[in-house]
């Protein structure tokens, strides 16, 4: 089997046995064709290339400048993929281990403050007819809820048909969980459905889609939403490299948490399976934190 054939059946391994999401699959896709491309102009490929191969491979990463996220995610695709195919004893050595991944500290999210947040929807609003109504209910959505962009694309229309309080959204590697939906997101939910049948596909009566769309995926794409926002933001008078889907996931996260909601719940709530993923929020509202505890520890008070 060649090299093509290990990826693919890399990535089949990943569906099947570990429910991986599509956009997760096409990451890994696009990081081992980056490996395969690079592999390829040095003569080689992944079911050939050596340890010292691999090495070199790991530290262009960095040289060509991308940032320490992608470079991280591109060795780790890498990493995983070699260890399957050991595992598979298609090759009796994994080139990938004798590297040392470099420690890199974790980025703080982009956050929207409140008033930036408000500012966003009423520029939405302000836009024309069911534009504005699509955009402000996709912006509420995204802020009541913590959803992740794939979550709210992916929802089906029954899901919101009859006003619930909460939503069951389905998150990465298909683990189900409840978001709330809070009253301004539920009114901007009704004010849309009148406006949507003008985005259905030329020629069809309805779509299972939330967000349908007449392009040729039938609903709106992640990168359609992001343009949306950037136009959004301009009319607010932010800047538009801090506003995108994932900065309102976070500006739901950390407002939140400036409001005295527990660690834990919101972990549950954005869906992360492992509360360090969501402590990250800490630091991001941490004069909140230092404020709550110089005006509520005994020690901090004074009488």
């Amino acid at each position: 089997m060649s090299a093509a054939g290990w990826v693919d059946a890399f990535l089949e391994m990943m569906a099947v046995e570990r429910a991986a999401a599509r956009n997760t699959l096409t990451a890994y896709g696009k990081d081992l064709d980056d490996a395969r491309a690079w592999l390829a102009r040095v003569g080689g490929d992944l079911d050939v290339a050596p340890a010292e191969t691999i090495e070199a491979y790991f530290q262009s990463l960095g040289a060509r400048g991308l940032s320490p996220a992608t470079a991280a995610r591109r060795r780790s695709a890498v990493r995983q993929f070699y260890r399957f195919v050991l595992e598979e004893g298609w090759r009796a050595d994994d080139p990938s281990r004798r590297v040392a991944a470099p420690k890199a500290g974790r980025p703080l999210p982009k956050v929207l403050s409140r008033s930036e947040v408000e500012a966003l929807i009423a520029a939405a609003t302000d836009r024309d007819g069911g534009q504005g109504l699509r955009l402000a209910c996709m912006i509420e959505l995204l802020y009541a809820s913590g959803l992740r962009i794939s979550e709210l694309l992916a929802l089906p229309l029954n899901a919101l048909a009859r006003d619930p309080a909460f939503l069951t959204v389905k998150g990465k590697g298909g683990k189900e969980r409840l978001a709330p939906l809070n009253p301004p997101a539920r009114t901007a939910v009704k004010a849309y459905l009148t406006a949507r049948p003008q985005f259905l596909p030329r020629g069809a009566k309805d779509s299972p889609w939330l967000f349908p769309s007449r392009s040729s995926a039938g609903r709106l794409t992640a990168r359609r939403v992001s343009q949306l926002l950037e136009e959004a933001a301009m009319t607010a008078g932010i800047d538009r490299e801090k506003v995108s889907p994932h900065v309102l996931r976070h500006a739901f996260a950390t407002h939140l948490l400036e409001g005295g909601a527990d660690l834990r719940v919101i972990q549950t709530l954005l869906g992360h399976a492992d509360i360090g993923t969501t402590q990250i929020y800490t630091h991001v509202a941490g004069d909140h934190l230092a404020q709550v505890v110089r005006t509520k520890h005994p020690l901090g008070r004074k009488d």
